[in-house]
C-alpha cells in the first residue's frame, strides 16, 4: 500500500496569508521577547502599556516564556529580562553560518592591532544585525552587543555592504527605509549617500564618520560569499578622539585585510 507523502514543513494552506495562519498567543509572546531584547529590565505594567495588552494577558505570556527559560524575573522590583533559553535559541542562528567562527581570530587581531572594538554584522530586514563583537580594554569604547540593529545608511558595516550591492537593490532599500537623520553628518539624500558608496568601493572600505552617534567613528569592509556577493561585514569602532580621520587609511587597510581573510576562509571570492 502506497504511503501518503510526509509533510515537509509547510501545510497546504501555507500560501494562504490570512490571519488563520497566525497563532495569536505565540505572536504575542514573541513580541514581548523583542521588547525585552530592546529594553531589558521592564516591569509587568510597562510591558502591558507598551504592548497595548491587558496586564493579565501579558503575565500569562511571561509565565509561559519563563517556563522555557526564555525570560526571567529579577527581584526586587519585579523586573523582567530575556532569559538563558533565548540565548540558547539565538546561538542556533549563529551556528547556521561558519562566518562567525571564522571571523573570531581576525576580529581578535583587529582589536589588538587597532586598540578598538571589532564587530561582525550582516543585513537582516534591511538593517545591520550585529552577530559578534570583541571589545577593546579601553574604558571609553563602542558597544554593540549581539542582536543589536542599526540602519544601513549610518553604519560602517551597512555602507560596506551597500557599496557592493547592485544599484537597484540599494535604491529599493532607500525607498523602503528612508534616510533618517541621526546627526548633522548623517546622509539624508540619495545623491550624497551614493557618492559615499562610490568612494567606499574605490578605497575598499567604508567610513562612518559620526553619522549615527556624535563622537564615534567606524571603519568597515565587506565579506563575500562564493558568488562574490557581500554577505557580512567586519568593522572597527571607537571614539573620534582616538580614531581620527587621518587614521582611517591605516585602520581601513587592516579591516579590509581581515575581511578578505574571512572571505577566503569561508570559501568566498572577491568581486
Amino acid at each position: 500500500m502506497t504511503q501518503p507523502p510526509r509533510p515537509r514543513g509547510r501545510p497546504k494552506a501555507f500560501f494562504d496569508k490570512t490571519d488563520q495562519n497566525t497563532v495569536q498567543a505565540l505572536d504575542r509572546g514573541l513580541a514581548l521577547l523583542e521588547r525585552l531584547a530592546a529594553k531589558p529590565g521592564m516591569t509587568l505594567s510597562d510591558l502591558a502599556a507598551e504592548s497595548g495588552e491587558a496586564v493579565a494577558t501579558v503575565f500569562r505570556a511571561l509565565v509561559t516564556l519563563q517556563g522555557h527559560a526564555m525570560v526571567e524575573v529579577e527581584e526586587p522590583g519585579q523586573l523582567w529580562h530575556v532569559g538563558p533559553g533565548a540565548f540558547r535559541v539565538g546561538t542556533a542562528f549563529l551556528r547556521r553560518t561558519k562566518v562567525v567562527e571564522r571571523a573570531r581570530q581576525p576580529m581578535d587581531r583587529l582589536m589588538r592591532d587597532t586598540g578598538e572594538t571589532a564587530n561582525l554584522g550582516i543585513e537582516a530586514g534591511d538593517e545591520v544585525l550585529f552577530l559578534s563583537q570583541i571589545e577593546t580594554h579601553e574604558v571609553i569604547r563602542a558597544f554593540f552587543p549581539p542582536g543589536t540593529k542599526a540602519p544601513m545608511h549610518v553604519s560602517g558595516i551597512g555602507k560596506a555592504l551597500l557599496a557592493w550591492y547592485p544599484p537597484d537593490r540599494v535604491k529599493r532599500l532607500i525607498a523602503a527605509k528612508g534616510l533618517e537623520r541621526f546627526t548633522s553628518l548623517s546622509h539624508t539624500s540619495e545623491g550624497t549617500l551614493l557618492r559615499d558608496l562610490a568612494r567606499t568601493r574605490e578605497r575598499g572600505f567604508a567610513i562612518d564618520d559620526q553619522e549615527r552617534a556624535e563622537g564615534m567613528r567606524c571603519v568597515a569592509a565587506p565579506i563575500f560569499n562564493s558568488h562574490a556577493e557581500p554577505v557580512a561585514g567586519l568593522s572597527v569602532s571607537g571614539p573620534a578622539f582616538r580614531m581620527g580621520v587621518s587614521d582611517a587609511g591605516r585602520i581601513g587597510a587592516l579591516v579590509r585585510a581581515a575581511a578578505d581573510e574571512v572571505t577566503e576562509a569561508t570559501g568566498g571570492v572577491q568581486p
